[in-house]
C-alpha cells in the first residue's frame, strides 16, 4: 500500500516549522501546505468525489499547485496536469479524453485569461461535474466555486485514502507532437521511486534551496524538484515563468543551490548579462545544475559552466518514464554530451529495427524497462501495446552507448530526416553549427523535395551584433560534415517557436515552411 501523499505528510510530521516553498513573497512551511492540502481534500469529499476519478488542473507555479496536487492524492483520486498554456478547445479536449470528474482553474490575467478559456471548455463538457476557480472572480454557475470558497472552514486534518502502489496517481499529457496528446498513467510507485532516486542523485537535503521554474505540469518539475525536495524536505523557490533576471535575483537573494532546466534556459542564461549581481554570486550559491527534457548542445553546456563555475549534469527522460531513465551520476562519472548512465532500478539497450541489441557505438532505438515505466496510455491500448512491449519501452529516442557504458542520444526517431535513402539525424548537424562563431541556436528539419524525398532546412538564431550569409553557414558544415547532411536551406530568424517547457517545437517549423 502506497499514497504518494506521503511525501508531504512525512516531511510535515517531522519538519513541520520549516519553509517547504516560497511563493511570491510569501514563505509556506510544510505544516501549512499540509493543512491546507487537507482542508481541500475533505471539500473535495464533501462534494462526492470518489477514488480513482481525475480531476485535472491548470495552475502555473504558485503554492496552490502542490496544495490541489496532493489533496487529490490524498482522496485517492487521480491528478491530471495541464499545460497552462492551452486554449479552450485543447483544454476540452483533455477533460473529454481523462473523463475529468473536476477541474480547478487559475483565473489569469486580462493579457491571458486562463479563467475564462478554462469555464468555456469546462461548460462544453457535461461530465465534468464541477469547477474550481483559483482566484476571486468565479464564473456564474451552479457548478463554479472558487478555491477560498471551497476550503473555509473545512477541518485541518484528513485521513488520507490507502491505495495500492499500482494504483494510478497521475496522468500526464504527452505534447502531442504528432496526433493528439496521449494521456500516460503514472502509478504511486512509479513517482515516488522517481523522486527517492532524483534525491539520491543530487544529494539532496533539508539545506538545500531549490529554484522550481520548470512549469510544475510538467513531469520534470513535477517529480525531479517537487516529490524530490518534498522528500528530503529542501526548500523550493516557485517562480511561474522563465526570466533570466528573475531567475539570476531569486538565485542570489535565496542562496539556491541546485537549479534544473531545460537546455533554452541554458542557453538564456548563458547569454544574459545582469547589470548588479556577478557570475562569480551566481556560481557561488549553486551546488548543482541539471538539465533535461531535451538534448542540451555542446556549445551552451560549456558556455554556461565557463560563466558561472558549476557544472550542468544531463539526463534522460520521458513522461512515460515517471521521468528519469538515466543520468550523470556524480558517483559514477561525468561524460559532458553525454546523458549518463541508467538510474537505479532501470535497465537500459539499444536496438536494431529488428529488436536486436546494437554493438557498442552502433546507432539504435533507446528502450528502457524498470520501475519507471508507466501503467500504459489511458484508455489507449493499440498504442500502449505499440510502445510497451515485454515490458521493455520503445522510447522513439536514437541513441548510442560507448564503451564505458554511457549513452548519448542521437535525434528522435520521428526527426530524422531521410534524403535520398540517407539517414540524417538533425541534431549531428545542430551540433556542428552551434560551433560557429555567429549562431546563437539552431534548429534542423527535413523539407520535402520532389527528387531526394526530403532536404536538410536550418533555423537559426544568430548572436547580438552578428551578420552571416547563409552560403558561409553551408560552407562551414561542409567542413565538418559529409555532403549529404549539409542544409541546402538557411533561414535566419530573431526567435524559435517554443513549447511551454522550453522544448524547441520543429512541428511548427514544419508547418509554416
Amino acid at each position: 500500500m502506497l499514497n504518494l501523499s506521503v511525501l508531504l505528510e512525512d516531511s510535515a510530521s517531522r519538519f513541520g516549522t520549516r519553509p517547504a516553498f516560497s511563493s511570491g513573497s510569501t514563505d509556506f512551511t510544510f505544516h501549512q501546505v499540509n493543512v491546507m492540502a487537507n482542508q481541500l481534500a475533505n471539500a473535495l469529499k464533501k462534494l462526492g468525489i470518489r477514488e480513482g476519478e481525475k480531476v485535472a488542473m491548470t495552475c502555473p507555479n504558485c503554492i496552490w499547485f502542490p496544495v490541489i496536487y496532493y489533496a487529490v492524492l490524498k482522496t485517492g483520486a487521480v491528478m491530471v496536469p495541464l499545460n497552462i498554456l492551452l486554449k479552450s478547445d485543447e483544454i476540452k479536449y483533455h477533460l473529454q479524453d481523462s473523463q475529468a470528474a473536476f477541474y480547478f482553474c487559475f483565473e489569469g490575467t486580462p493579457e491571458m485569461p486562463v479563467g475564462k478559456l478554462g469555464w468555456n471548455a469546462f461548460d462544453e463538457v457535461p461530465g465534468c461535474r464541477d469547477f474550481v476557480l483559483i482566484g476571486a472572480n468565479k464564473p456564474a454557475g451552479e457548478r463554479s466555486y472558487t478555491l477560498a470558497e471551497l476550503m473555509a472552514g473545512e477541518d485541518e486534518d484528513f485521513d488520507s485514502c490507502v491505495t495500492d502502489a499500482e494504483d494510478t496517481a497521475v496522468i500526464i499529457y504527452t505534447s502531442g507532437t504528432t496526433g493528439k496528446p496521449k494521456g500516460a498513467e503514472l502509478t504511486h510507485i512509479n513517482l515516488y521511486c522517481n523522486a527517492v532516486l532524483s534525491a539520491e542523485l543530487f544529494s539532496l537535503s533539508q539545506t538545500d534551496v531549490q529554484l522550481i521554474v520548470l512549469p510544475l505540469f510538467h513531469v520534470f518539475g513535477m517529480t525531479v524538484l517537487m516529490n524530490a525536495g518534498l522528500y528530503r524536505a529542501a526548500h523550493g523557490i516557485l517562480l511561474p515563468r522563465f526570466d533570466a533576471k528573475d531567475v539570476i535575483e531569486n538565485i542570489n537573494k535565496h542562496q539556491v543551490s541546485i537549479f534544473a532546466g531545460v537546455p533554452t534556459m541554458y542557453w538564456v542564461m548563458a547569454s544574459y548579462i545582469h547589470p548588479e549581481i556577478t557570475d562569480q554570486q551566481v556560481g557561488n550559491a549553486l551546488r548543482i545544475c541539471i538539465s533535461g527534457g531535451a538534448s542540451l548542445p555542446l556549445a551552451v553546456l560549456e558556455g554556461f559552466e565557463q560563466r558561472f563555475s558549476v557544472q550542468v549534469q544531463e539526463g534522460y527522460g520521458m513522461s512515460e518514464g515517471s521521468p528519469v531513465v538515466t543520468f550523470n551520476d556524480p558517483k559514477i562519472g561525468r561524460k559532458p554530451g553525454s546523458i549518463g548512465t541508467p538510474v537505479w532500478g532501470v535497465c537500459v539497450k539499444i536496438i536494431d529495427q529488428e529488436g536486436q541489441e546494437v554493438a557498442n557505438g552502433e546507432k539504435g532505438e533507446l528502450i528502457y524497462k524498470g520501475h519507471n515505466v508507466m501503467k500504459g496510455y489511458f484508455r489507449r491500448p493499440d498504442e500502449t501495446r505499440e510502445v510497451l512491449r515485454n515490458g521493455w519501452l520503445h522510447s522513439g529516442d536514437i541513441a548510442i552507448k560507448d564503451s564505458d557504458g554511457f549513452y548519448f542520444i542521437v535525434d528522435r526517431l520521428k526527426d530524422m530526416i531521410i534524403r535520398g535513402g540517407m539517414n540524417i539525424y538533425p541534431r549531428e548537424v545542430e551540433e556542428v553549427m552551434m560551433k560557429h562563431p555567429a549562431v546563437s541556436l539552431a534548429a534542423v528539419v527535413g523539407v520535402p523535395d520532389d527528387k531526394l524525398g526530403e532536404e536538410v532546412k536550418a533555423f537559426i538564431v544568430l548572436k547580438e551584433n552578428q551578420q552571416v550569409a547563409e552560403r558561409e553557414i553551408i560552407d562551414w558544415c561542409r567542413a565538418m560534415l559529409a555532403s549529404y547532411k549539409c542544409p541546402r536551406y538557411v533561414e535566419f530568424r530573431a526567435v524559435l517557436p517554443l513549447t511551454a517547457t522550453g522544448k524547441l517545437l520543429k512541428k511548427e517549423l514544419k508547418n509554416n515552411l
